[in-house]
């Protein structure tokens, strides 16, 4: 099936949020850099594989990911540390949008609730998205709780991709049903925490093999895609609006 004849394009969502590391902004290749300053620092090798097996997943499970891999689980709490300290340093340095996402968030803007699910720490995703002049674009971000917010007595956690949690909650304060909402995304760990939330999914990037690719209602390489810029005017009018532009 074509993307121009997938039902997915035939659609109003009523909310659309969206993954941060490499959906929105250029960071992933930040992330991975990130894991390979720390492995140098410690002296440690990753597993063949590793960088596909930490896309996605929050920073504290990849420390813990890192340590146990390297046959080294007491280092967890300090890869961790070091990890969240060289990325910041990294992404501060270089703040990019992937190709399409600027332009297709501003042709968004205004026509409904926006919001982002990231499993970053909130001031990472607020400063990069503030810094490429994204951020007013979005209604809310929603991140994971840090552990000592999550302990807090009578909290109800929000916890990591691939928990729905994220996406749960961004739905939730866009005002829209998880079904009514769509989930913009690059990994299997947010496609898999979207789905679980109840949400429509549209995957961006490289196309993965078919199984993976298959979990998303709909996958384009680019936001830059015409056919999804064809679908927000016919889509997705202006608020009190029609459909057209």
């Amino acid at each position: 099936m074509t993307t121009k004849a997938h039902p997915l394009l035939s659609w109003s969502p009523e909310a659309v949020v969206f993954d941060c590391d490499g959906t929105l902004m250029d960071t992933e290749r930040h992330w991975q850099d990130a894991r390979s300053q720390v492995f140098r620092q410690f002296g440690l090798r990753p597993l063949p594989g590793f960088a596909e097996r930490a896309k996605g997943v929050h920073y504290t499970d990849c420390g813990r990911l890192m340590a146990e891999e390297s046959d080294k689980p007491h280092l967890a709490p300090e890869l961790t540390e070091s990890l969240l300290h060289h990325f910041m340093a990294l992404v501060a340095d270089d703040p990019v949008t992937m190709p399409g996402a600027a332009e297709f968030v501003r042709r968004l803007s205004g026509r409904l609730p926006m919001a982002v699910a990231s499993n970053c720490p909130l001031e990472v995703v607020e400063t990069s998205l503030d810094r490429a002049g994204l951020l007013h674009h979005f209604g809310h971000i929603v991140v994971p709780d840090e552990p000592s917010a999550a302990a807090a007595p009578g909290a109800a956690a929000v916890r990591p991709k691939p928990w729905p949690d994220v996406y749960a909650t961004a739905a939730r304060l866009c005002g829209a049903q998880p079904d009514e909402a769509l989930a913009v995304e690059d990994s299997m760990t947010g496609i898999e925490s979207a789905r679980r939330a109840g949400l429509r999914v549209l995957g961006v990037g490289p196309r993965p093999g078919e199984e993976d690719a298959s979990r998303a209602d709909l996958w384009v390489t680019t936001l830059h895609s015409p056919v999804l810029l064809a679908w927000v005017r016919a889509h997705v009018p202006q608020q009190g609006g029609s459909a057209e532009e």
